[in-house]
């Protein structure tokens, strides 16, 4: 396991230079979590920060019968838990393992020490947490105010965004046909759950979504297809 070619994945490492990642790599323990493995939960000591190296970590939360709701996916390179006074949005949920993953879990006094040994990763750090309360905010807006139909493709957008397997460089853009392939598998009842839906209501949306060509699968098991331009267009016109 080349363990520098990990940390370098990282967003909180991204801008380190690899004598710098050397420096880290000690103090930043890595494991692999089978898939279903739970990683956090609100019964769990919660000053810890989750850094995820490879795989999909799914956030969810119960509700008062039981019933499991799933508020995120997050891909390699994003981090989840919190820390001190800080935290990434995902307190009181459940982490579990979506797949098998390789995770970077770091304590308190490690993190205190990596920042006061690089002081530039403060600023990157309050950036990621910045910008994933932001989205956490804007998905608890749509899942409170918006359609069905809204929440799916928001859904859509997000997914794209983090597991579009041709996006490339800073500017993240779709293939010449405008379409973008999601490097991850998920069913009709998993999207439901993310949407506080049921899966006969995803896969009625998903049919129509097919029909305006928004999404198409090449076959059954095939992954998910969603060409850009039109997702974001019918966004914007469910606003």
């Amino acid at each position: 396991m080349d363990k520098i070619k990990y940390l370098s994945r990282i967003q909180l490492f991204q801008e380190l230079e690899l004598e710098e990642l050397k420096q880290i790599e000690p103090v930043t323990p890595i494991r692999v979590v089978k898939k279903g493995t739970i990683i956090a939960s609100p019964h769990m000591d919660s000053k810890i920060l989750y850094l995820i190296k490879s795989g999909t970590v799914r956030l969810y939360k119960l509700s008062g019968s039981g019933k499991e709701l799933t508020l995120d996916l997050l891909g390699k390179g994003h981090v989840f838990g919190e820390f001190g006074s800080f935290t990434t949005g995902s307190e009181n949920m459940y982490a579990q393992a979506w797949e098998d993953c390789v995770i970077c879990k770091m304590e308190q006094p490690q993190l205190e020490q990596i920042l006061r040994e690089h002081p530039q990763l403060s600023l990157k750090l309050i950036e990621i947490i910045s910008n994933r309360l932001k989205e956490v905010e804007e998905l608890l807006e749509y899942m409170a105010y918006g359609s069905v139909r809204r929440r799916l493709l928001y859904l859509l957008r997000k997914m794209a965004e983090k597991f579009g397997t041709n996006w490339t460089g800073t500017g993240r853009r779709p293939d010449e046909d405008g379409w973008i392939q999601l490097d991850i598998s998920i069913t009709h009842q998993e999207l439901a759950a993310m949407m506080g839906s049921v899966r006969e209501t995803v896969t009625a949306l998903l049919n129509e979504l097919t029909k305006e060509h928004i999404v198409r699968r090449a076959g059954n098991r095939k992954p998910l297809q969603i060409h850009w331009p039109r997702l974001v267009h019918a966004l914007e016109s469910e606003e």
